[in-house]
C-alpha cells in the first residue's frame, strides 16, 4: 500500500514553478489534498471495518408483516415459498441429520425440538411461561455459515458504489492532480517553463535590470523636478526628490548610488555614469543573449498556452462526470440490506436480512466529497473563463513602456506572451524588470561598457566547443571588436568572427600556435605585420563570407602555406574584374579551392593554383557557367563539383582531367549525356553524379567506363535503363530514384558487387527474380512505386539492412524477410498494416535490436 506522502507527490511541483501558479491552481492543489485525505480515510476505513451482518429471515406465524422492516415489503411475499420449499424436504433432511450435524436444519422447527428434552415431566405452565418471555428467535446455523452469508451478500446485496467509492474518490483525485500539473511535467513544455523560469528568476535578480530601472526613475525624478520648480522651491543641492507616486518609491537603488539627508526629507543623488562590475556585466550580456533566443524559439508555437487549456477542459469535465454519477448513488448507501444469495441448499434459508456498518460513515465522506468536487469544479469554470475573456496569445508592455525610458520593448505573442500573463498573477513586478531584457535600447547601454572588461579569459574559455572534426572551436558573434584575451587561447583550433566590422588582429595572435582555421564571416580583419607573418607561416584553413568583394582583405592572397580556401560572396568575373585572383600564385600548398557565387566562368588565373590543386567546388546561385577552358589545366584535381550552374552538356574540359575521381555535376540542366563514351580516357574515375538533371536517356556508351563504382541519376526524365548500365561489374551503388522508369532490366543480377540500389518515385511494377541474385545488397529502396507483391525470394538477400517499399500497392509481405538475418524494424519502411500481416515469429525478429559486432564484422 502506498502512503499519503507518495500520492501527494504527483501534486508537486518544483518551487521555481510557483511563479506560474496563479491563486485558483493553488487553491485547486489544496482541494485535491483535502479529496485525496478524504479517499485514503475511506479506503482505510473500508479495508479496516467495513462488514455486513446478515440474519435469515424467519416465517412468523401470526402476522410476518408485522416484523417485515421497512421499505423490505418483498421479503414477506417471498416467506410462504421458503416454507414451503423447507417443508417438502423435510424428511429428507431429518435423514441427513447425523451426517450434516448442525449445518443442514429446519428452520421451522426450533433448535430444542431437534435435539428433544429426556425430562418429560416438565408441566404446561412452565412451558407457556418460557413461551411469554422469550429470549430471541433461535435459528440453526453454525458460526461458519453465518461467515460464508456474511460474505456473499457483502458482494450480492451492497451497491457497487458502497464497495467501490474509496478507491474510485483515489482515481479521480489523482487524476485531477496529474491534470493539474501536466503543462509542467510534459517533455515538449517543461523544458521551455523550465527555461522561461530559469530566466525570469536571473532577469528579477540581475543588478543591471536594478540600475536601469533607477535610472529611469532618476532620470523621470529629474523631469518631475523641473515641472514643479516654479511651485516649489528646492535647495541647489537637491538632485531630486522622491514622491509617493514616483516609480523609484519602491525601486531600490544599487550600491554605488549615493544617498544623502537633509533636515526635510531624504534627497537621492543621480550617479553621473553607471558601471556594473566584471560579473555583473558578464550576466547582464548572457541574459539579452538567452532572451533573444528563448522568444525566437518560444513565440513560433502556442503549444504551452493550448496544453493548458486542455488540461483545464479536462479537469472541468472530470468534475461534471463526477458530479452526475455521484449524485445517483448517494442514496444508494444505506444501512439495511435484503440478500437473497440463492444457497438454500447449503444454508436453508432464502431471504437474509443484512446491515452495513460503514454505511452513514461513507454516506458522510461522500457528501463531503461532493461538496469539495463542486468548489473545485467552480473553481474550473472561473478558470476558463479567465482563459478565454482576453486574448493571453498576445502581451503589451505599453505600461512598462510608459513607465521607463525604454520606449522600444516589443510585444510578444503565443507561449512567450501566455507565459508572462501567468507571472503577472504572481506578481507583476516580475515581467517590468522582464522587459528590460527585451529592450535593444537597453541592451546598447549594457554594451558600453569595455569589451575586454567583459569578455575575460574565462568567459572565453567557456565559449569553447568541440567541433564535428573535434577541434577546439571559439565563435564570435556581432560584438564591437575582438577582445584581447582571445588570443590567449593559446590551445584554440578554430577561430569564427562574425559581424564584427573593426575586427582587429594583433600580433599577440602569434601566442596561438595551435591555431590552423579562421572564418571570416563579412568581417574585414586588420592585421598587424607580426601577426600576418604568423598567419602566413601556419593557417591551413581560411573561410572567407562577403557581401561585395572589397571586404575580402588583401593579406588573404597572401598566406603561402594556406591549403583550404572558401570564399562565398558575390565574385562575378563580369562586374569584379579586379578581385585579386592573381595573387593566388601566392597560395602554393593550395588544395581545396571551394567557391559558392555567381560565376559567369571559371577565372583564368585560377590556373595558379593547378599544380596542387587536388579539389575544385563551385556552387553558383543559377548563373549559367560559360567558359570552363581553365579547367584543362588542371591535371591533378580528383574531385570537381559544378553545382547549379545551368550547364546543359557535360563540359568537354573535364574529359582532360586525367586523375578525376569524383564528378559531381548536380542541378543543372544537362539532357543529354552522348559524351560520356570520352569517360573512359579518365581511368580512375569512380564517381559520376548527375542526379537533379533532366536527362531522359543513358547511353549505351556508358559501359566503356568500367571503373565506375557509384551512380547517380537521381531527379531525372529517365524511362529506362539500358543493359549497359549492368555490364559495369564494379558498381556497388546505383541511384535512380525519382524517374519514369517502369521496368527493371532482368540483367540487374550481373551486378554481383551492388550494395545499395534506390528506384524510388518511379513506375516499376514488377521485381525481377534476378535482381535477387545481387546478394551484397544492404540497401534496396523501392518506396512510391506500382509494385503489387514481393517475390518470396527476398529472403536471399542475407545482408540487407535497409528495404524502402512505402507508397506500392503491396497487400501483404512475404514471410521470408524473416530470412533477411541483417534487416531490422528500423530499416523497413513500410505501412503499419503491412507490417501487421507479416507472422508473429518474423515480427519478433524484426523488433530485436541488431548484434551491433556482428553486424560490423559483416
Amino acid at each position: 500500500m502506498f502512503t499519503l506522502a507518495e500520492v501527494a507527490s504527483l501534486n508537486d511541483i518544483q518551487p521555481t514553478y510557483r511563479i506560474l501558479k496563479p491563486w485558483w491552481d493553488v487553491f485547486m492543489d489544496y482541494l485535491a489534498v483535502v479529496m485525496l485525505m478524504v479517499a485514503i480515510f475511506a479506503g482505510t476505513m473500508q479495508l479496516t471495518k467495513d462488514q455486513v451482518v446478515c440474519l435469515p429471515v424467519l416465517p412468523s406465524p401470526v402476522n410476518s408483516k408485522a416484523h417485515t422492516p421497512p421499505g423490505n415489503a418483498d421479503v414477506t411475499t417471498d416467506i410462504p415459498k421458503m416454507e414451503a420449499a423447507t417443508n417438502q424436504d423435510q424428511a429428507g433432511r431429518m435423514a441427513n441429520d447425523v451426517s450434516f450435524g448442525t449445518s443442514a436444519v429446519t428452520p421451522d422447527i426450533p433448535l430444542r425440538a431437534t435435539y428433544p428434552r429426556t425430562d418429560s415431566t416438565v408441566p404446561n405452565q412452565e412451558a407457556k411461561k418460557e413461551k411469554k418471555d422469550p429470549t430471541g428467535r433461535k435459528t440453526n446455523l453454525d458460526f461458519q455459515q453465518y461467515v460464508f452469508i456474511n460474505q456473499m451478500c457483502y458482494h450480492l446485496a451492497l451497491p457497487w458504489y458502497s464497495k467501490y467509492f474509496p478507491y474510485l474518490a483515489l482515481i479521480h483525485t489523482i487524476i485531477l492532480m496529474v491534470s493539474s500539473n501536466f503543462w509542467f511535467k510534459y517533455p515538449k513544455t517543461c523544458s521551455k517553463v523550465e527555461h522561461f523560469v530559469s530566466i525570469l528568476g536571473k532577469c528579477f535578480e540581475s543588478p543591471w535590470t536594478t540600475k536601469a530601472l533607477s535610472e529611469t526613475a532618476c532620470e523621470d525624478s529629474e523631469e518631475n523636478k523641473q515641472r514643479i520648480t516654479g511651485a516649489q522651491t528646492l535647495p541647489k543641492h537637491v538632485s531630486t526628490s522622491s514622491d509617493e507616486g514616483s516609480p523609484s518609491a519602491s525601486t531600490p537603488m544599487i550600491n554605488k548610488t549615493g544617498f544623502k539627508f537633509s533636515a526635510e526629507k531624504p534627497v537621492i543623488e543621480v550617479p553621473s555614469m553607471t558601471i556594473l562590475d566584471k560579473k555583473d556585466g558578464e550576466q547582464a550580456k548572457a541574459l539579452f543573449e538567452k532572451v533573444r533566443k528563448f522568444r525566437a524559439h518560444v513565440e513560433d508555437s502556442d503549444l504551452i498556452y493550448k496544453l493548458y487549456v486542455v488540461q483545464t477542459v479536462i479537469k472541468t469535465a472530470k468534475f461534471i462526470f463526477i458530479l452526475c454519477y455521484t449524485a445517483n448513488f448517494v442514496n444508494a448507501i444505506s444501512f439495511e440490506h435484503v440478500c437473497k444469495p440463492k444457497v438454500e441448499h447449503l444454508t436453508g434459508y432464502e431471504v437474509f436480512e443484512c446491515t452495513h456498518n460503514m454505511a452513514y460513515m461513507l454516506k458522510k465522506l461522500l457528501i463531503s466529497y461532493i461538496s469539495i468536487i463542486c468548489v473545485y469544479g467552480f473553481i474550473c469554470l472561473y478558470t476558463l473563463f479567465w482563459l478565454f475573456r482576453i486574448p493571453l496569445k498576445e502581451y503589451s508592455f505599453e505600461k512598462v513602456r510608459e513607465e521607463s525610458s525604454f520606449s522600444d520593448i516589443p510585444d510578444v505573442k503565443n507561449d512567450f506572451a501566455f507565459l508572462l500573463h501567468m507571472v503577472d498573477q504572481y506578481d507583476q513586478l516580475y515581467s517590468k524588470r522582464f522587459g528590460v531584457f527585451l529592450s535593444e535600447v537597453s541592451e546598447n547601454k549594457l554594451r558600453e561598457i569595455s569589451l575586454n572588461h567583459e569578455w575575460t579569459f574565462e568567459k572565453l574559455r567557456q565559449h569553447v566547443s568541440r567541433n564535428a572534426q573535434d577541434k577546439q572551436e571559439l565563435h564570435l558573434f556581432m560584438l564591437s571588436g575582438v577582445p584581447d584575451a582571445v588570443f590567449d587561447l593559446t590551445d584554440l583550433d578554430v577561430l569564427k568572427l562574425e559581424l564584427i566590422p573593426e575586427a582587429k588582429i594583433p600580433a599577440k595572435i602569434s601566442q596561438m600556435t595551435n591555431l590552423q582555421e579562421l572564418h571570416l564571416c563579412h568581417c574585414p580583419a586588420k592585421v598587424e605585420q607580426t601577426a600576418f607573418s604568423f598567419l602566413r607561416d601556419h593557417l591551413r584553413c581560411l573561410h572567407v563570407k562577403f557581401t561585395d568583394v572589397a571586404e575580402i582583405p588583401a593579406w588573404v592572397y597572401l598566406l603561402k602555406n594556406l591549403r583550404e580556401l572558401y570564399l562565398i560572396g558575390n565574385l562575378n568575373s563580369e562586374n569584379n574584374k579586379m578581385i585579386g585572383l592573381e595573387s593566388l600564385r601566392e597560395l602554393r600548398h593550395l588544395k581545396i579551392l571551394h567557391v559558392k557565387s555567381n560565376l559567369t566562368k571559371v577565372p583564368s588565373n585560377i590556373t595558379d593554383v593547378a599544380p596542387h590543386l587536388t579539389k575544385l567546388v563551385i556552387h553558383n546561385d543559377g548563373t549559367k557557367l560559360l567558359v570552363l577552358n581553365s579547367l584543362k589545366k588542371m591535371m591533378n584535381v580528383a574531385e570537381l563539383e559544378l553545382q547549379n550552374c545551368e550547364l546543359e552538356r557535360i563540359p568537354h574540359a573535364i574529359f582532360s582531367l586525367s586523375n578525376l575521381q569524383e564528378l559531381d555535376l548536380k542541378s543543372n540542366n544537362i539532357r543529354t549525356i552522348e559524351e560520356i563514351i570520352s569517360f573512359q580516357h579518365l581511368k580512375r574515375l569512380t564517381c559520376l553524379k548527375l542526379w537533379h538533371n533532366k536527362i531522359v536517356t543513358i547511353p549505351p556508351s556508358i559501359t566503356h567506363v568500367k571503373n565506375l563504382e557509384s551512380l547517380y541519376f537521381s531527379n531525372n526524365k529517365l524511362e529506362s535503363l539500358p543493359v549497359a548500365v549492368f555490364s559495369l561489374q564494379k558498381l556497388r551503388c546505383l541511384d535512380v530514384s525519382y524517374n519514369n522508369i517502369s521496368m527493371i532490366p532482368i540483367e540487374i543480377g550481373l551486378l554481383q558487387n551492388l550494395q545499395h540500389l534506390h528506384i524510388t518515385g518511379n513506375k516499376v511494377d514488377i521485381l525481377p527474380k534476378q535482381l535477387f541474385k545481387c546478394i551484397k545488397l544492404r540497401t534496396l529502396n523501392l518506396g512510391q512505386n506500382c509494385i503489387a507483391s514481393l517475390p518470396e525470394k527476398i529472403g536471399q538477400l542475407s545482408q540487407l539492412t535497409q528495404l524502402e517499399l512505402k507508397g506500392n500497392c503491396l497487400d501483404r509481405l512475404p514471410a521470408q524477410l524473416g530470412q533477411c538475418r541483417m534487416l531490422k524494424k528500423s530499416g523497413l519502411v513500410v505501412e503499419d498494416h503491412l507490417f501487421d500481416t507479416l507472422p508473429l515469429e518474423v515480427k519478433e525478429a524484426l523488433n530485436q535490436d541488431i548484434n551491433v559486432p556482428f553486424a560490423n564484422g559483416i
